[in-house]
């Protein structure tokens, strides 16, 4: 009786939140009439091409990092399988980013042929490296912000939290192959063969993605006209990312009210909601675009796979077409 009122809750929690959420955003906190103003006096065509160009940058950039993390840790996997299994999960993260996360390991687990444990692993491995460069970014961007630390306690707060996760991960990993139950699962092995410097590569790929964000933020507000200074979005995004990782429908809720929260003497509380709702639901279009294109083929990619190794048969050299990775 217990799993199935959890899974229940579990099921109810990210639209409860969305809900709750968005009630008090747009039924307690928003002037409507200086909303739509608001969205009146965006250039609302370069808005739209910035996020479009953002979205599909850090969708192929996530899907070349995770199959590097593959193809390095688990099997050779080839680019365009982990491409396609991530551009089928895409549909769902319109939904809810966790099942997408999901369906994406699940897939990942047929294309690869092994274990759950082994692949959550490995393709969240470029995960560490993401949330490094952002903790790192928080951290460069603290002595730039107007009024240092006493004005900006939230940043020096999530900057303090996340390096004594930081240090607790570190552990955690060194004393892992101690832990006999833990190093004996596929996980603890795995962990057991990690090196930090393993990680330098994925560190070095998404430091060029987070440039390339606040580039875009810096791009789409101002697109928007509600300019913000890049140290003020280096420091601040992360603490955004913390938020929408909450669970959700599709992301709405949370980015709205943390946006205009973060953000707040930059622009008006109606332009920072509109700046945010507008994003969510370009990135909510996109998702299911992209995921509309790729489901098929991730769908035909999984079953060969199943298909396969139940007849005992080979898998061929190439399951997609296209042009060969290099």
């Amino acid at each position: 009786m217990k799993k199935p009122l959890s899974l229940a809750l579990r099921r109810l929690l990210p639209w409860t939140i969305s809900f709750a959420a968005l009630a008090y955003v747009f039924g307690w906190l928003t002037d409507w009439k200086a909303l739509v103003a608001a969205m009146k006096s965006a250039n609302i065509p370069a808005f739209v091409a910035i996020l479009v160009i953002d979205k599909l940058v850090f969708f192929i950039g996530w899907a070349l990092l995770q199959a590097e993390a593959l193809r390095r840790f688990v099997r050779p996997v080839r680019y365009t399988q982990v491409l396609a299994v991530r551009g089928g999960a895409e549909l769902l993260r319109a939904v809810n980013g966790g099942l997408a996360d999901a369906a994406l390991v699940l897939g990942l687990v047929q294309v690869t042929e092994s274990s759950l444990g082994t692949v959550v692993a490995a393709s969240t491995f470029p995960y560490f490296g993401h949330i490094a460069v952002l903790l790192l970014q928080a951290t460069l961007a603290v002595p730039l912000l107007a009024g240092g630390l006493a004005a900006n306690r939230d940043v020096a707060t999530l900057v303090g939290a996340g390096w004594l996760i930081a240090l607790a991960i570190f552990l955690f990993v060194r004393l892992a192959p101690a832990m006999p139950r833990l190093a004996r699962s596929s996980a603890g092995i795995w962990i057991g063969r990690f090196r930090p410097r393993a990680l330098m590569p994925y560190f070095a790929w998404f430091f060029v993605l987070a440039v390339i964000d606040i580039a875009f933020q810096w791009f789409a507000t101002r697109a928007f006209g509600i300019p913000i200074p890049w140290p003020v979005l280096a420091a601040r995004i992360p603490i955004l990312y913390v938020a929408i990782s909450l669970p959700s429908l599709g992301g709405f809720g949370p980015r709205e009210l943390t946006w205009a929260y973060l953000f707040s003497g930059y622009g008006s509380r109606e332009a920072l909601i509109a700046y945010a709702f507008a994003t969510n639901a370009i990135f909510l279009a996109l998702s299911v675009a992209i995921g509309v294109v790729f489901l098929p083929r991730a769908l035909d990619l999984v079953l060969h796979v199943r298909a396969s190794r139940a007849a005992g048969v080979a898998l061929p050299e190439r399951l997609l077409p296209g042009r060969t990775d290099s």
